[in-house]
This record gives structure tokens, sequence and C-alpha cells, in this order.
């Protein structure tokens, strides 16, 4: 099926139909789209069979008991997704201020969320007073694949995504990782830090859903280095208390450690670069609240 495939006859689709193949494109499961939605299997599979009947098309495949998108199915998937996108905004465009605001859901990393957002969101709120915004702490890795599975908006992010390429993003910030530790470590008299040094050093990590943990653990695992990896954490204020005990380093965006004198931020040799940007779906229709907030954002980091 190509984009100008189908001919003029009448269309009888409904947007129910669309709502019931579209979470069933991303729970791969009939079954659990009905658990998603509330509604029984067969009216599930009634809509994805009057839906394949209309438009003389296969939607999905099975194997192993997993739905899998055809061709025709994926491009059915993006154009329906946009349909019940544009009809989800149209309906607040049309009701205006008759009816409640729906929040922008936006992923922020947890360690990030106390240095980034408190400027940044008073700064919106003064220019949209009437906006909301609900932020919610993620790492990057589970951000980007709740904004792909459209359960968020927007997300901030560090941008080393092995997945970035599905998403539309802008980087907002160039940084890099450095190795923090108070002035009693071992390893506070070093100007640099290459892997090899934290063989057997006492280390936290950012969480598993951080893109942070899997490039360094990548890059221990190259050079064969062994670090006591004590916790695998998010927040920021309990990473300082480990670090003030002069026995524990941490990796941080070298932005936050600009903000704690006290302690020793050393680069990574070779250096780990990073960007730090928002990204949101492709092809997914956007509304006016979340264009007024990417623009804003993009605004002012480049300020």
């Amino acid at each position: 099926m190509t984009e100008s495939s189908f001919d003029e006859r009448r269309i009888f689709m409904t947007l129910n139909q669309l709502k019931y193949f579209c979470e069933t494109c991303r729970c791969h499961s009939i079954t659990a789209a009905a658990n998603q939605l509330f509604v029984t299997q067969p009216a599930i599979s009634l809509a994805i069979r009057e839906l394949e009947a209309e438009f003389g098309i296969t939607l999905f495949t099975r194997f192993n008991n997993r739905l899998t998108l055809t061709e025709d199915g994926a491009l059915f998937y993006k154009k329906a997704d946009y349909i019940l996108q544009y009809c989800k905004d149209m309906q607040f465009e049309l009701n205006g201020s008759r009816i409640q605001q729906n929040p922008i859901h936006v992923g922020i990393p947890p360690v990030l969320s106390s240095f980034f957002f408190p400027g940044l969101i008073d700064a919106y709120r003064s220019k949209y007073p009437d906006a909301l915004v609900s932020l919610e702490e993620y790492g990057s890795v589970r951000a980007c694949d709740l904004v792909l599975e459209d359960k968020l908006d927007l997300a901030l992010v560090n941008m080393e995504m092995y997945n970035i390429d599905q998403l539309n993003s802008h980087v907002l910030i160039h940084d890099q990782l450095v190795f923090c530790v108070s002035p009693e470590h071992p390893l506070a008299n070093h100007t640099s830090i290459k892997a090899a040094d934290l063989d057997h050093q006492n280390v936290i990590l950012f969480n598993k859903d951080s893109v942070q943990n899997a490039i360094l653990r990548t890059r221990f695992d190259f050079g064969n280095v062994h670090p006591n990896i004590i916790m695998q954490g998010n927040q920021l204020y309990t990473m300082i208390n480990f670090i003030r005990s002069g026995t524990v380093g941490c990796f941080l965006y070298s932005c936050i450690t600009a903000g704690l004198p006290k302690y020793k931020a050393m680069p990574m040799e070779p250096p780990m670069k990073t960007d730090i940007g928002i990204v949101w779906k492709k092809g997914r229709y956007l509304t006016t609240q979340m264009q007024n907030f990417i623009t804003f954002v993009k605004k002012y980091y480049d300020a």
C-alpha cells in the first residue's frame, strides 16, 4: 500500500477502531490492548478485521503469539496515530477554556531535574501562566521509550542513545561526564581519570535506565576494569552524601559539579563528551502547547 493507493470511496472507519488498532500496535497483543483499554478482546479483533476489510490490506502478522505490523500496517499506524493526536488537540482548540487544559507530560532524568528545571519552568510559566506541565522522572533510556510509546509528550535526555534517530531532537547543552570525589579521596590528586584508575575503587553510577550507566559499563568491560559499584542511584543528594565520606566517587555531568565547589571533578581520559537535548516522537502531531514548549526551551538554552 502506498500513500496514494486509496481510491475515492467513502471511508467508514471510526476513531474507536483507530484507537483499538493503535493500542494493539503498542502492546503487540490483542489481550494486552484489551486490558489497557478496558474492553473485550472480541471488540478489538472485530475493529482490526473491519479496518482490514475496508482498506483491503493485512495489518498484522502473528509469530510466537506476538503481533507484528506488516509494511501496510506500519504505514496505517503512522497515519492512524496522527489522526488520533490531531483529534485530541482539535477537541481542546474548539472547546478552548471550557475544558480543563491537558498538561504536557515531560520526562527528565532525576539527576538533572534539580539542575535544569526550576529556572526553566519558572520562566516558562511566567510567559505561559495558564500552561500545565507534568514533570516525570525517568532515566534517558526509559524516557525515550515512553516518548516512542506516546506515554510522554517530550523528554530532556542524554542524546547518546542507540535509537535517537527514531526521534526528533534538538541539542540544548554540550557537556561531559566527570568523576567527582571529596578532597580526601585517594584519587583527588589526579587531574584526569582513566578507566583503569577505577579498578576496585568504590563507584556510584546512575540507574540502569540511564545512558551514562550503559556507556560506562561498556568502557569498563572494554578495559577489563572491575570497579566496586556500591550503588546505582538517581538522587543527587544521596550521591553527594556518599562522596562526602572520602572513599566513594561518582560520575556526574560537569554542569552539575560546577555548583559543587567543595568537591574535585576530574574529566575522563579520553573525554566522555555528551549532549543533553529535548526529544519528541517523529510523525506525531504536536499540539500548540507542545510546540510552544519546544520553541521556548530552544530559545532558553540558546540565549
